[in-house]
């Protein structure tokens, strides 16, 4: 994914606005548009470039592909996280976020943050488990990746992702 843009689902004829999400499955019908709004509110939030993330709707092969090439685990995930630069862009928002005790960014230069891997069909099987739509679930999973790629690690951080994740689903609407 990284270092190829494509275009989603809609034409995008401005260069200074690219696109956010691509649609690379047809499995799963995914409604592209609300969740580029959602997306670009969360990254207005954290005061983050539009382009700084791209989402990609992925085949549960190519998803189980990265989380066994990647993560070293078998099968698909909802949610695959890849940082541009390890311990590089998202590292220095975390420490900054920690520092200032704050929740936004205010001077990090950020020119690529990362990319986003969402199955959504493991997505849609995780949405009837929790009682949830679709559209809601690929928005709490955009969350989710996109704390990943600010530098929480919720396998190493006893609990503070979840608890700040938790305060986010909320002021968002996703609880």
């Amino acid at each position: 994914m990284q270092g190829q843009r494509a275009t989603s689902s809609r034409a995008f004829r401005d260069p200074k606005n690219p696109p956010m999400i691509l649609n690379r499955q047809r499995r799963v019908r995914v409604p592209v548009a609300p969740l580029e709004r959602f997306l670009g509110s969360l990254l207005r939030h954290f005061r983050l470039p539009a382009d700084s993330v791209t989402v990609c709707f992925a085949g549960d092969s190519d998803v189980a592909r990265w989380n066994r090439t990647f993560r070293g685990k078998r099968g698909s995930t909802d949610v695959l996280s890849f940082p541009a630069a390890a311990n590089g862009a998202g590292a220095k928002i975390l420490r900054q976020l920690k520092s200032l005790q704050t929740r936004t960014v205010k001077s990090v230069k950020i020119d690529y943050l990362g990319d986003i891997a969402i199955s959504p069909l493991v997505a849609q099987r995780n949405a009837e488990r929790f009682g949830r739509s679709l559209s809601l679930e690929l928005r709490v999973l955009i969350l989710h990746g996109v704390l990943h790629l600010l530098g929480y690690d919720h396998e190493t951080d006893e609990g503070e992702m979840e608890r700040y994740e938790t305060e986010l689903r909320s002021r968002f609407k996703l609880a």
